[in-house]
């Protein structure tokens, strides 16, 4: 038992308390980067609850069901903790904040239909924290924000819910947003530095002494919150900006004849290029989201010319799906084939490889599109076999049903996908046309095994 109030110690006895495993720490959210968070700050020996509306998830969890089965190595941390009894999850927030030193807020993020960030379920948790919060805890906020909503939103939220709270006095805030690429959180939570920040100094102490116990990583400490959270968005936003760049010059060099994943290949060979790849569309709940939360951030400001590369790098992604959709009438033309009579299967659906993942896919406005001209689709995604998606029941084997096709478009580039054979492909369809959006099949390839194959960027 804590005898001092967790805010009120110093490093050496942050490191103690961490150490003897007196620290009790809340998960709030146990979703795809919730529960790998709560798992390995269960692992660290410290007791750890996870707090979640999902009924069915935290029933899942107490009765030993491993929910990420495309989350490698934390299977054999769950069923460890789960045996030690040093995590378990419920719904009840009263019953896991009262009791928790140590509050971490792993909660989405998303953006509604007018792209505008949605942080209903952060300030919600907010407004509840307020009720339970015991004196002298530390609330850390991991959600991907944007720079400002824990100084300008949060604090006040939470204080002003309850007038017996004080930021800095009786409750301490402060962030380490998180670095986690879905199906290999493992590898990151064990290889990529983190950012830590408090409201203040001796706070952003305490979450580097919290964290150093928990991760094998480099944390760098950040001069403030919002700071560290514009660092997590530059970083991100990054990407989205040069998948952008390298789609539109797929487009072009489609028109000049220039195979883009040559001129990729060549180009990553200089020391200070960093390659980027074109595809069917940018999705998840990251790369999208991110930069309509640092556009989002830029309205405030009031100047609508501010960061017009990321508006414009946006339409670009955003513009994908429908070039994709462009790829499939020429062919089909070229083919002297009716598309709207036609039957294609989709190729992989989440919205990237190697997971069970279908937020903002571009799988799903090509299958709209497709549908809206009188497209029969099936799909084929080892991650949803015989599951219902888009009204669809996902193929359980990706051959038996070809002979119904008249085309298929490679969505998503499963690891699974590397080895089709495409003789065995071109024989087994109706007819055999192959769109590949993500560079999976090189065109003398598919050429070669009697395809009509059209490649984005090819």
């Amino acid at each position: 038992m804590m005898t001092k109030k967790f805010l009120e110690m110093n490093s050496d006895e942050v490191k103690s308390a961490l150490s003897s495993g007196s620290i009790t720490v809340c998960v709030v959210g146990i979703g795809r980067i919730g529960l790998p968070t709560a798992l390995s700050f269960a692992n660290s020996g410290l007791t750890t609850i996870g707090l979640d509306i999902n009924s069915k998830l935290v029933e899942n969890v107490n009765s030993g069901i491993y929910p990420l089965k495309d989350e490698p190595e934390y299977d054999i941390i769950f069923e460890k903790v789960i045996k030690e009894k040093k995590f378990f999850a419920t719904t009840n927030i009263e019953e896991s904040v009262s009791k928790s030193d140590i509050i971490l807020l792993s909660l989405p993020t998303p953006m509604d239909s007018n792209n505008i960030p949605d942080y209903s379920a952060l300030r919600l948790v907010g407004s509840q924290l307020s009720e339970h919060l015991k004196e002298g805890s530390l609330v850390i906020v991991e959600s991907t924000i944007e720079p400002g909503f824990v100084e300008n939103e949060l604090i006040s939220i939470i204080e002003n819910s309850n007038n017996n709270l004080h930021v800095e006095k009786t409750f301490g805030i402060g962030v380490c947003p998180e670095t986690a690429n879905p199906g290999e959180i493992m590898v990151d939570f064990t290889k990529l530095p983190r950012l830590v920040a408090g409201v203040n100094k001796k706070i952003t102490e305490i979450i580097y002494e919290v964290y150093h116990f928990v991760f094998p990583v480099e944390l760098i400490k950040m001069p403030n919150c919002k700071t560290a959270n514009a660092v997590k968005l530059t970083t991100n936003v990054f990407r989205d900006v040069n998948i952008a760049f390298v789609n539109e010059l797929s487009m072009f060099f489609e028109k000049l004849g220039i195979d883009t994943f040559t001129v990729l290949n060549a180009a990553k060979s200089k020391y200070n290029f960093q390659v980027h790849y074109p595809g069917a569309g940018v999705g998840g709940p990251c790369l999208p989201v991110n930069s309509y939360q640092l556009l989002n951030s830029a309205k405030t400001l009031g100047d609508n010319n501010m960061l017009s590369m990321i508006k414009n790098s946006r339409k670009v992604n955003e513009h994908m799906p429908d070039h994709v959709i462009k790829l499939i009438q020429d062919v089909f033309y070229e083919s002297n084939k009716e598309i709207s009579n036609g039957t294609i299967m989709i190729l992989g659906i989440s919205y990237k490889p190697n997971v069970k993942d279908i937020q903002l896919t571009p799988a799903e406005q090509i299958i709209k599109k497709l549908q809206s001209f009188g497209v029969k689709i099936k799909i084929f995604d080892p991650f949803y076999k015989n599951e219902k998606v888009f009204d669809i029941t996902v193929e359980n084997n990706l051959f038996e049903n070809l002979s119904e096709c008249d085309g298929l478009v490679i969505v998503t580039n499963h690891d699974e996908f590397s080895s089709i054979d495409l003789k065995l492909l071109s024989s087994k369809m109706k007819f055999p046309i192959v769109i590949d959006s993500r560079g999976l099949i090189q065109k003398n390839d598919a050429e070669k095994a009697g395809l009509v194959f059209r490649g984005l960027g090819q």
